[in-house]
């Protein structure tokens, strides 16, 4: 025998209220539901709980035994609840997410950190904003959304969206010099990079690979530096999907391209994986998969 124990909930309300009406009032939902899901708990006991009346609902014998058992089920989620709010407001202090810049910029104006703080109101999100890979294991952050290679196999990480990246330029540029018809095209146009401090970013070594004799006519230290350079009309560049295209003054050339496909992680260090803190921010991304994707991915 097995049932859905969130019938107990209207069996409890018809018991208490006489009717399915007055149960379904109650509860906020339509009379129909609330029959349903009683036969459905009878269906799965076997036995009538209630039995329909020209004055309303009363308990069969078999009912009133239930609806003491059934008390004492409501009582003691009630008070898991209970443990499981004080635990969350037990939960203090502060996470430090580590997170490339141009993701704050999309995450900031979201209500994904207005749930997190409402659900944790003890815990301040403090962000360490980088486009490098922060080091977790020697605590440069507790927790890192991140995209791309990494080399910290000892990491305790989880999928939670794809990166994919293609080449933009703005109206003007194409305007003035035409637009690549192939990745083979871009030795022929001007090149917007990065510089040596972000020379191991599959994105500098993928330009690198495919335009080994291409004009750089900028180069940056960051991925924000790249979206301006791109939207100033200099030349072209490669840049994640989710911020080229969101932005108005830049066209996709190129792309999706399969060589910087690649997922977000979130990611934390094996020592601090399930620390409160840590793990109320890790645990919460992982459960807002499907608000998160066009944050991370467009």
């Amino acid at each position: 025998m097995q049932f859905d124990w969130d019938d107990l909930k209207y069996f409890l309300a018809v018991a208490r209220q006489g009717s399915t009406l007055a149960a379904s009032r109650g509860l906020g939902v339509d009379q129909s539901t609330v029959q349903r899901r009683v036969a459905e708990l009878e269906r799965r006991l076997g036995r009538e709980l209630v039995k329909r009346q020209p004055t309303g609902y009363r308990l069969t014998e078999f009912g009133v035994t239930m609806l003491a058992q059934a008390e004492r089920v409501e009582g003691a989620i009630a008070a898991f609840e209970q443990a499981v709010t004080s635990a969350r407001d037990d939960v203090t202090g502060v996470v430090r997410v580590s997170c490339p810049e141009p993701i704050v910029h999309r995450l900031a104006p979201s209500s994904l950190l207005e749930r997190f703080h409402a659900m944790y109101p003890g815990l301040r999100v403090e962000f360490v904003i980088s486009d490098r890979y922060v080091n977790l294991l020697k605590g440069e952050a507790d927790v890192a959304l991140r995209s791309g290679d990494t080399d910290d196999g000892e990491l305790i990480g989880r999928k939670i969206g794809d990166s994919y990246w293609g080449v933009y330029a703005s109206q003007r540029y194409i305007e003035q010099h035409g637009r690549p018809a192939s990745v083979d095209d871009l030795e022929q146009h001007a090149l917007v990079g990065l510089d040596d401090s972000m020379s191991k970013h599959r994105a500098a070594a993928w330009l690198h690979r495919v335009a080994p004799a291409g004009r750089v006519v900028a180069r940056n230290n960051s991925i924000l530096g790249l979206l301006y350079s791109a939207k100033s009309g200099i030349g072209l560049s490669a840049l994640p999907t989710a911020i080229g295209d969101a932005d108005s003054d830049l066209v996709r050339v190129l792309g999706p391209i399969d060589d910087l496909t690649r997922i977000w992680r979130v990611l934390a260090a094996p020592d601090k994986r399930h620390a409160p803190r840590v793990a109320a921010f890790f645990d919460f991304m992982v459960d807002e998969i499907e608000a998160l994707r066009p944050i991370l991915t467009g």
